[in-house]
């Protein structure tokens, strides 16, 4: 079934174009921008905007650091640092063994301040609190 003929569609898009706006200024405004009535809706305007603007990214923000906190504390990635160390076997021989310290987000090591060994193995790892 048709809907328009050719030429009604011919006339329809003549006048879509025709009154779509288009302007031959540079700053695409078609009224005076020097008269009162536009000078201060323009004022107004760009206030509002950057009222509405600033009050709706707070609210974005405050709602991305919201999320972020929240997100941080069921954090449960396990960061791990491998290092190595030399030991000396029975036999006689140097072997390097791998020494892996369990650290925070920012490489600080989860060790308890208070054990320590004297033969070169890591202090116990503990989580503490963040």
């Amino acid at each position: 079934m048709k809907l328009f003929s050719a030429s009604t569609t011919l006339t329809l898009a003549a006048l879509a174009l025709v009154t779509t706006g288009c302007t031959s200024k540079r700053e695409g405004s078609v009224v005076n921008t020097r008269q009162p009535g536009p000078a201060i809706g323009t004022a107004i305007g760009t206030v509002g905007g950057a009222v509405v603007g600033n009050a709706a990214g707070a609210v974005v923000g405050a709602g991305e650091g919201f999320s972020s906190a929240s997100a941080s504390a069921f954090d449960s990635q396990r960061r791990v640092v491998r290092t190595w160390r030399n030991e000396t076997t029975a036999d006689g021989r140097t072997i390097r063994v791998p020494v892996e310290i369990e650290v925070d987000e920012y490489g600080r090591p989860y060790t308890n301040p208070l054990s320590s060994s004297s033969n070169g193995a890591p202090a116990s790892t503990q989580k503490g609190p963040r």
